[in-house]
């Protein structure tokens, strides 16, 4: 970064968008003005910098910016055709690409709808944010009255437009025509602010969103959302979140009836006190305001019409008939608005589901997404609190939402999205994940899109491997053994209220004690069978509720082994167990097809590499018997297959991502050798 102008702008931005008080995620952008050099003729051109589209303040590089040449920028002035005709700008910012836009000429950011505020307004530095204060004051119903009484002539009130060339020209005159102005207001938005440098115009961003701030809390009504409704009040913590895990599979089965959603849910305070309130629905009802609001969280949420005291199966039975009304609703919206040029509608089920006493469902096409949703209504949250404190909240209408959720440059932005992975949408359980095959599943399916749980014994190694797949929204670590029917409860609730659903799951945690049979014990045979026999039961049992509630079909994999087949020396324990396991997935898959829930497994073999099990003494025990030393059991193992091959846990993997992935869709009750051919182990 060789550019002080940009050095600067991108300090600014990150400082502005790294606290929520300033704007939501990936909501606004900031620009710089400054001088550069032509490449061609070597001469100085003045260039504007400006937060590409789709990027985010808080993370943004240098090569999330696009960059323009000013001269050319200004001078679509001069053809603009007019306002009916605005969409048509954006092409032409094509024109006055820098080369081809990025750092140093080279290929950047597409320039975003309010490329034209940033370039027409004459300051060298230019914020437009979407903080909570801003957008209340520009959602209250006197929000021009509201901004001279707050603001003076510091501040100017701008009417809702939508984004485009003309609200950049109308700012550009704003500023033109008011000499002690910093910034706007802009009705149903949020606030554009400048400066001459860099640390003025952060300085009179920060001015503004701070004086709305302190205005709302010295003027407000302390209970603008009215009086708690009896009933209706939080449910205590583990209550409250053992609720909303009962009820999670069943609201993802609604939210995904158009398309497979990853669900979110939030319990914060400011959630809880709104779904108390005695105008909750009138509220929701109006829908959310700023465009970045409700394109992430629909037009309006659906809200259950129940108390707290309602049972789980009272609160499902209500939703699913909200949930009809609900598309019915928006199919209406979208028909009342649409044009013969709008694009198709994108699905009529709710991205936002609030439940009074438990908290918010959000949902999204993965879990940062749906995660992002959640946090933009709790922004709508306090945008209505922030209007109902000192005025009426009053949105943008519904015929200017559709404008935008259905606008063509927002449907040319979704087409620029990245083609998402076989597993994206999916959210799978793998247990005994931290480490061996276990492992190397889990890192197969969260490359290939799907949100992962990884449960383990140890917790904390559990942890680290999700850390290292991605973090919070791709993997989360739970403690899980198998063998205690609460503690599985316990980890597939984690995993719905962490990801909305279960989708798939892997029977993986195992162990084997290499023993012939008068050297094993009754202790020996119930351990294996606890955590093989009985935990893959117990794992399997308590996600086909999930399952089956959701309504989504779904995957169940066994990893058994080829020893489920094979009749080997010195291991009867461990055999039967396997044994045991692959009956499972034939008696599972007979059962549980009927829901759409496919079940299959993979008999693995000689999995030295990595493996947990062989590690543990399994290894060492096998090399006895084999008369060899534990070093060479891999390769002992690869001789005696047909192939030649060693097997590795990555092996494993692929077999479980080609038995969960869209190519099997029509396949189960099957059972995968990967064992580099084992021909005593065929399957008959």
């Amino acid at each position: 970064m060789t550019n002080q102008a940009v050095a600067d702008l991108i300090a600014r931005s990150n400082r502005l968008g790294s606290d929520p008080k300033n704007t939501n995620y990936a909501g606004g952008n900031t620009s710089a003005k400054g001088a550069g050099t032509d490449p061609v003729t070597g001469e100085p051109v003045e260039l504007l910098w400006v937060k590409g589209s789709g990027g985010d303040l808080g993370t943004l590089t240098e090569a999330g910016l696009a960059v323009l040449r000013l001269d050319r920028l200004r001078d679509l002035v001069r053809v603009y055709p007019g306002v009916e005709r605005d969409d048509e700008m954006v092409a032409a910012f094509d024109h006055c690409l820098f080369g081809l836009g990025g750092p140093d000429g080279g290929r950047g950011a597409a320039p975003s709808i309010d490329t034209a505020m940033h370039g027409l307004v004459d300051a060298a530095h230019v914020d437009h944010l979407h903080p909570d204060s801003g957008i209340a004051i520009a959602t209250a119903a006197d929000g021009e009255d509201l901004t001279k009484r707050i603001f003076g002539d510091r501040v100017v009130w701008v009417p809702w437009r939508r984004p485009g060339f003309r609200l950049g020209l109308d700012i550009a005159e704003i500023k033109a025509n008011s000499p002690r102005a910093v910034g706007c207001v802009l009705g149903g938005h949020g606030i554009t602010a400048w400066g001459d440098t860099a640390e003025e115009s952060e300085r009179n961003s920060l001015w503004i969103i701070d004086t709305a701030a302190a205005y709302l809390a010295e003027h407000g009504d302390p209970e603008p959302f009215g009086a708690v409704v009896p009933g209706y009040e939080p449910l205590p913590e583990a209550e409250r979140r053992a609720r909303a895990a009962a009820l999670a599979p069943a609201i993802r089965g609604l939210a995904s009836h158009d398309k497979p959603q990853v669900g979110h849910f939030t319990d914060v305070e400011a959630v809880l006190d709104f779904l108390s309130r005695e105008k909750l629905r009138p509220l929701a009802a109006l829908g959310t305001s700023c465009p970045d609001h409700f394109l992430r969280t629909k037009v309006k949420p659906l809200v259950l019409d129940l108390p707290a005291s309602a049972t789980v199966e009272e609160g499902i039975a209500r939703l699913k008939e909200l949930h009809e009304r609900y598309r019915a609703d928006y199919r209406a919206y979208y028909d009342a608005y649409a044009t013969e040029d709008s694009p198709a509608i994108r699905g009529a089920d709710p991205a936002i589901v609030l439940v009074p006493g438990v908290g918010m469902f959000s949902f999204g096409k993965d879990k940062r997404t749906a995660r992002v949703a959640g946090e933009f209504y709790v922004n709508a949250i306090n945008v209505m609190r922030g209007a109902e404190a000192v005025s009426t909240y009053a949105p943008i209408s519904d015929e200017e939402k559709f404008r935008i959720e259905y606008w063509a440059l927002e449907e040319a932005k979704l087409r620029r999205m990245p083609k998402p992975g076989t597993h994206a949408t999916r959210v799978a359980l793998v247990t005994g994940a931290a480490s061996g095959i276990g492992k190397a599943v889990a890192t197969r399916l969260a490359a290939e899109g799907a949100c992962v749980v990884v449960a383990d014994l140890d917790l904390e190694k559990a942890r680290a491997v999700a850390a290292g797949l991605g973090g919070a929204d791709v993997a989360i670590g739970v403690r899980a053994n198998v063998t205690d029917a609460a503690q599985v409860r316990a980890a597939i609730d984690e995993a719905v209220l962490a990801f909305g659903g279960l989708d798939l799951v892997v029977n993986n945690a195992g162990l084997s004690l290499s023993k012939p049979l008068l050297s094993t014990t009754e202790a020996d045979w119930d351990l294996q069978h606890d955590v093989m026999a009985k935990g893959s039961f117990l794992v399997s049992k308590a996600a086909a509720r999930v399952l089956v509630e959701q309504g989504l079909g779904g995957d169940i994999v066994y990893i058994s082994s080829k020893n489920s087949v094979f009749a080997g020396p010195n291991n009867i324990a461990y055999s039967a167990a396997k044994a045991d396991q692959a009956h499972q997935v034939r008696l599972l898959a007979a059962e549980l097809g009927e829901h759409g829930v496919r079940v299959n497994g993979v008999n693995p073999d000689g999995v030295v590499r990595g493996s947990g099990i062989f590690a543990s003494g399994w290894g060492a025990d096998r090399a006895k018997t084999y008369g060899i030393a534990e070093e060479d059991l891999g390769a002992f193992y690869a001789g005696r297959t047909i192939l030649k091959r060693e097997v590795l846990p990555e092996h494993v993997a692929n077999a479980v991502y080609v038995l969960t992935g869209p190519e099997l869709r029509h396949t189960t009750g099957l059972h995968v050798p990967v064992d580099a051919g084992v021909a005593a182990a065929f399957l008959r």
